[in-house]
């Protein structure tokens, strides 16, 4: 989820780089400060910050307790 909201500000950020606009406070939505939050974002992601909570054991999918069902 936080790589997909940095995915979003740094589009955000690239489009008012494109469209050289402001959005009239120019010390709160300049292209470097959007920057610095989207890859704030992609490092606590790559941090794991914001994962489940519960999941142990790394690696998706199901896992079964006993025989696996459909091996002979």
């Amino acid at each position: 989820m936080l790589a997909i909201a940095a995915a979003v500000v740094f589009g955000f950020a690239l489009l008012l780089d494109l469209l050289g606009t402001d959005l009239g406070a120019p010390d709160l939505f300049n292209w470097q400060t959007l920057t610095l939050i989207g890859l704030l974002l992609l490092s606590l992601y790559l941090a794991g910050v914001g994962r489940g909570a519960g999941r142990t054991g790394g690696g998706g999918g199901r896992w079964y307790r006993g025989r696996r069902p459909g091996r002979g």
